[in-house]
């Protein structure tokens, strides 16, 4: 470091003249600087058709090109897709293609267990044979979804009739309050579980509705869990001529797929239940985000000695060939204002410049430590 023209050495050694901290910072998760996305302002982003056969994104009504999310659904039975002469269905790819990211190699072949075993949602078959994904905007997430303080409100109809009568209003938050997670190879796995902003209505025991990768800002959704608690009906694909936010319609209102093979948008289901304003009270449906961040602190202890920091560079502080002190009263104690400090690397590069925010005063019968922090 230097000082007053004066270049002191620092141990870096950590706990020496150097102690880092790494602090969890989190911040709201969409693009306009909000935490949530109401009901009434989601809407699904504009793809190509190629995407399409996919995913969906889930946008601000008034930023429809800036995707927040994005939804797809997958089927080891190949639902939900037109399935050509000797090909796979693109559902069943993008199942195996979650499993094999998500899962250890030697539950990939099992797929997704998540249902519960006993509660009104689990598959007779013992897995989860369809998934509902839903995955966050890379740049959004910063280091990872902040975890115990995040809430998604599904609304959507109870029976086949639709509208409002008869509608449920689904809140669904992780348990990491008070479980530990399971591991996975993507980091941490927590259960998504009826409750809201960490608190946990229903635990996963009695009934788990997904599993939550933080790390990697992805959540994955039982179909048969959510169409349990949302049925509504199914009677029609999603087209251009009859919209995915047409609530009226039965088909609209809930999260009951078909068991088709053709091309029915089904992650339009999952969005249609995001942009449903709810009940006759008012209460709809919404998505309530944050992002977390590891910033890094390091401070350095800069500890000028009561010799160092006496005499400064400045050309005015002598005077004459014999550079003798220009204010002669200093004769013999020589005084200095430190107003800074540099600090520098293995290089001789500066990396860092403080400024005091008062000039401190320096002498031979004194000493100073000033810290510095870099946060980072």
């Amino acid at each position: 470091m230097a000082i007053a023209g004066t270049t002191i050495p620092l141990d870096s050694t950590e706990g020496m003249d150097k102690i880092t901290t790494t602090e969890k910072v989190t911040t709201p998760y969409f693009s306009d600087g909000a935490a949530e996305l109401l009901a009434v302002s989601i809407v699904s982003s504009s793809l190509t058709d190629t995407n399409e056969n996919y995913f969906f994104g889930v946008s601000h009504v008034d930023t429809p090109t800036t995707e927040e999310f994005n939804v797809t659904f997958g089927s080891t039975n190949g639902y939900g897709d037109t399935v050509g002469t000797n090909k796979k269905s693109r559902t069943e790819a993008t199942y195996k293609q979650f499993a094999s990211l998500l899962l250890a190699p030697t539950e990939v072949t099992g797929g997704f267990i998540i249902s519960s075993a006993g509660s009104g949602g689990a598959d007779a078959s013992g897995k989860d044979e369809e998934i509902f994904v839903m995955t966050s905007k890379r740049t959004n997430t910063k280091d990872r979804l902040n975890k115990g303080n995040w809430t998604i409100q599904l609304s959507g109809s109870l029976s086949a009739a639709g509208g409002l009568v008869g509608s449920q209003i689904l809140h669904l938050t992780d348990d990491s309050v008070d479980k530990t997670p399971n591991a996975s190879p993507m980091g941490d796995r927590y259960n998504i579980v009826s409750g809201s902003d960490g608190t946990v209505h229903t635990a996963a025991s009695t009934r788990n509705f997904g599993y939550y990768y933080p790390n990697v800002g992805v959540l994955v959704f039982s179909e048969s869990e959510l169409s349990a608690s949302i049925p509504g009906a199914f009677d029609a694909a999603f087209t251009d001529a009859f919209p995915f936010n047409t609530f009226n319609s039965a088909s609209r209102a809930g999260l009951g797929t078909k068991d088709t093979t053709t091309n029915t948008k089904e992650p339009l289901r999952f969005i249609n239940c995001l942009t449903s304003v709810g009940d006759a009270n008012g209460t709809g449906a919404k998505l309530k985000f944050r992002d977390e961040e590891d910033q890094v602190s390091a401070q350095y202890f800069c500890r000028v000695r009561a010799a160092h920091a006496n005499f400064s560079n400045n050309p005015t502080f002598v005077s004459g060939s014999q550079n003798k002190l220009r204010a002669t009263k200093m004769n013999g104690n020589p005084q200095t204002f430190i107003t800074g400090v540099q600090l520098y690397n293995a290089n001789n590069d500066i990396v860092a410049v403080a400024n005091l925010s008062t000039p401190l005063k320096k002498n031979f019968s004194s000493e100073a430590t000033i810290k510095v922090k870099l946060t980072y």
